[in-house]
């Protein structure tokens, strides 16, 4: 007895009474005297432990509009063969549920205790539930589990929740091992919710950093924390790619043994875990970043923040001058006391290597520099590939003409049935087909003449050349054609009249 010492049996007080906190709702739900039509007493706290596993459920399905109806449906599919209630009476039930574990104040419930730690009475608030969405039109509040309400219930599993997913991810590798499929998807399920907490924790810690550093001490707690965090997630992103790898040999071991034929459930069932698995270990790599970031950033932030926090305060004639003048101090001292407050050392130095760097050299003279695009160079006009064009072109217009000439020229897509039938759908296969006619479209209506003044020698001269004296004019038609896969284009109606 003599060696016990008392700070380690009180160390961490408070957390441990926040912990058995959460479980006063149950007792609060004991204490009320309920009883059915035929006066036999109904089990609150059974009831109201069951409840927060119908919301986790719900949670899990991702069913998010779940209120009072609901769970009075829920509670009375469980109870109907062991108590005798009406509709009334369940919603009733439901109702004082509900609101035991989140008070119709609207405020959070709080437990008053003696801390033994820090020899003072305290006061813990938690949230079981809390609200998550509101029908206007139906005048219904809907619920969800809160982050106490999720503490509570690991709780009741012997566990602590930051060790849920690792947990998780355990039993999931022996589930897919054993080939319980059906068990291992709702496992990734869980561990979702689990990664889904882990974020708002994290933002909560965010927040908590920004406003609670005020010192040296507080800075390396919260450095230590986030030095935790980041590893046991660093532990738990390297377990999430090992699963993966798993679900991976699962899926072609009984893909090689024609599984997805014999058995098509079953595969279709190792085919979501992969997809689901494949979610949650990108929501979990978010998180990895996220705690990166705030060890890198928002901590660093908040010392830089403290730092100049002391920096405002401080009083050069009291601090310092005040110090130096009244304390006589030895040379080597007054240095040391001066040395924070003078400027870094700055010298410049010249290295001969710059003789061999690249010089830039102008010559003091009017130029006039061109903006704009480089103008194409009058010998551009002999390129193959643009004789080439003009000449693929011009056959086009050939066959246009003749299609008019058998009055099947007075829309594209006649234009283009007209090839099909001569042998020549080859043509509306190419590039150059489409662009033909939106220049066309663009330019219409076309004079031969004009545009031989205009443009001298074109692209589309030596085709134009075939329209004489006529007039081309192409406008847009209704629909869109898609005579090949590669292209398509919306149809147009074309006129040829003499000028």
């Amino acid at each position: 007895m003599d060696n016990l010492n008392v700070l380690d049996v009180t160390n961490g007080y408070r957390e441990r009474m926040r912990r058995l906190a959460l479980f006063d709702p149950l007792f609060d739900l004991d204490r009320k005297r309920e009883v059915d039509q035929h006066n036999q007493p109904i089990d609150m706290k059974g009831l109201g432990l069951l409840t927060l596993l119908f919301f986790f459920e719900q949670k899990l399905m991702r069913q998010y509009k779940t209120g009072v109806k609901q769970l009075a449906s829920f509670l009375k599919k469980l109870t109907e063969n062991e108590y005798v209630l009406d509709e009334a009476s369940y919603e009733r039930l439901a109702r004082s549920i509900i609101q035991t574990f989140r008070p119709t104040t609207g405020r959070k419930r709080s437990y008053s205790f003696y801390d033994w730690e820090e020899r003072t009475g305290s006061t813990i608030e938690y949230s079981i539930l809390k609200a998550n969405n509101f029908d206007v039109k139906t005048n219904t509040q809907y619920y969800t589990l809160d982050e106490d309400g999720l503490e509570l219930l690991f709780a009741t599993k012997e566990f602590y929740s930051e060790f849920q997913l690792s947990i998780n991810q355990l039993m999931l590798r022996k589930q897919l091992e054993k080939g319980e499929f059906n068990g291992a998807l709702r496992q990734i399920n869980e561990m979702r919710i689990d990664v889904e907490t882990l974020e708002e924790r994290i933002v909560k810690l965010k927040h908590e950093i920004q406003r609670s550093i005020i010192s040296e001490e507080t800075f390396e707690r919260y450095k230590q924390l986030l030095e935790d965090i980041y590893n046991r997630l660093a532990r738990e992103d390297e377990e999430f790619k090992e699963l993966r790898e798993f679900v991976k040999e699962t899926r072609e071991r009984l893909y090689s043994r024609d599984v997805h034929q014999k058995e098509k459930k079953t595969y279709e069932l190792i085919l979501k875990i992969t997809r689901e698995l494949e979610s949650v270990h990108y929501a979990h790599s978010s998180l990895l970043d996220k705690a990166l970031s705030l060890k890198n950033t928002t901590l660093v932030s908040a010392q830089e923040s403290l730092y100049y926090t002391g920096l405002h305060s401080f009083n050069f004639d009291q601090d310092l001058v005040s110090y130096i003048v009244s304390t006589p101090l030895p040379l080597e001292a007054m240095k040391g006391v001066l040395h924070p407050f003078l400027k870094v050392e700055e010298n410049q130095f010249w290295s001969p290597l710059a003789v061999l760097e690249e010089q830039n050299i102008t010559e003091e003279r009017d130029e006039r520099v061109e903006k704009g695009f480089i103008e194409v160079e009058e010998g551009s006009g002999d390129d193959l590939y643009r004789r080439w064009l003009m000449s693929k072109y011009k056959e086009l217009m050939c066959l246009f003409l003749e299609a008019c000439e058998h009055n099947r020229g007075h829309t594209l897509s006649q234009f283009m049935n007209y090839l099909d039938e001569i042998g020549q759908s080859h043509i509306y296969e190419q590039r150059y087909f489409y662009d033909f006619w939106i220049i066309m479209h663009q330019r219409s209506p076309i004079q031969n003449g004009e545009i031989q003044e205009e443009e001298g020698n074109t692209l589309l001269g030596d085709a134009l050349s075939l329209l004489g004296t006529n007039i081309l004019n192409v406008q847009e038609g209704q629909g869109v054609i898609e005579k090949c896969e590669r292209f398509s284009i919306q149809e147009m109606i074309i006129t040829v009249s003499e000028q």
